[in-house]
């Protein structure tokens, strides 16, 4: 049957795609405007269509080696979602018990986030050059003069650019995983302690196949937060940049349209990374209900 609709429905139906539109209305923009073609410019009328611009960032820009950072990105990536994983998943298995100063370690963990993340990044690359000049002494006084010549700074991308993103990640990892077995009935996992599983068979039998996508997907968030984060890198990364912060430093140097075929390859990785994670979710659904149903 036909429902009436009152104004207040189409009121917020309307402001709705109000939100929608200004939410991705700026990446549709710069997805269409990278297609440009070669005489296009920043902005619109569109002047052609082409790739042309896509060849122009595979040939390079200027003397910042895109192909390089992209490649930073990706295994500095891949190294925060392994260390999110594994310490998230570990931590929120310690929480399920009692641990005496357990709520301040918490709190301590989780201030990183309510921390401004520029604040986070000086004071981890302060740390680092306390550290560096600390080390520098100690080659002087030890007499190591060929350390002493080579050495430069301990700051790098699995340094100092590391810790700075788990100070990001691994909250939200932490959180996921504790809502996670907030609601985790551990009733299973008795019941194999019971019929005389050990506890590391009842955490792979039973526990990890029940949190799986839940792991999957504070994977997801550790590589995403990391695919794209400026500030807390900034001042912690080092001698090599990664992709977002070369992206930020050529947008006051680049006025063609390949700087939005950058954007929009990253953006494309951050789709394919949410992709894979959803394959993977409902593979991992799709073979649980293979299992229960034998």
């Amino acid at each position: 049957m036909h429902e009436n609709r009152s104004f207040g429905f189409y009121a917020l139906a309307a402001f709705f795609g109000l939100f929608l539109l200004f939410l991705y209305g700026p990446t549709i923009t710069i997805f269409v405007l990278s297609f440009q073609g070669p005489d296009g410019g920043l902005t619109f009328p569109m002047r052609g269509v082409s790739l042309h611009w896509f060849y122009k960032l595979m040939e390079g820009i200027g003397v910042v080696d895109i192909g390089s950072a992209f490649v930073r990105s990706l295994k500095l990536g891949a190294v925060v979602t392994v260390l999110t994983v594994t310490l998230a998943v570990s931590a929120s298995l310690a929480f399920r018990k009692t641990l005496r100063g357990g709520n301040v370690l918490f709190y301590v963990v989780v201030a990183s986030l309510i921390m401004p993340s520029i604040i986070v990044s000086l004071g981890i690359g302060l740390s680092f050059r306390l550290i560096d000049t600390a080390l520098k002494a100690f080659f002087v006084w030890a007499g190591w003069d060929g350390m002493t010549d080579a050495f430069t700074t301990t700051m790098g991308l699995y340094t100092s650019a590391l810790g700075a993103q788990l100070t990001w990640t691994l909250p939200f990892g932490l959180l996921v995983m504790f809502a996670v077995f907030n609601r985790f009935n551990s009733a299973y996992e008795e019941a194999a302690l019971d019929l005389g599983a050990t506890p590391w068979q009842s955490f792979r039998h039973v526990v990890f196949p029940l949190i799986a996508p839940s792991v999957v997907g504070v994977g997801m968030f550790g590589f995403t937060l990391s695919w794209d984060e400026i500030a807390r890198s900034s001042q912690a990364i080092g001698d090599l940049n990664t992709l977002p912060l070369e992206l930020q430093g050529l947008t006051t140097t680049v006025t063609t349209p390949v700087i939005y075929a950058l954007g929009t390859l990253t953006t494309v990785i951050s789709f394919i990374v949410v992709g894979i994670t959803i394959s993977i979710m409902a593979f991992a659904r799709r073979r649980a209900r293979g299992k229960s149903s034998r």
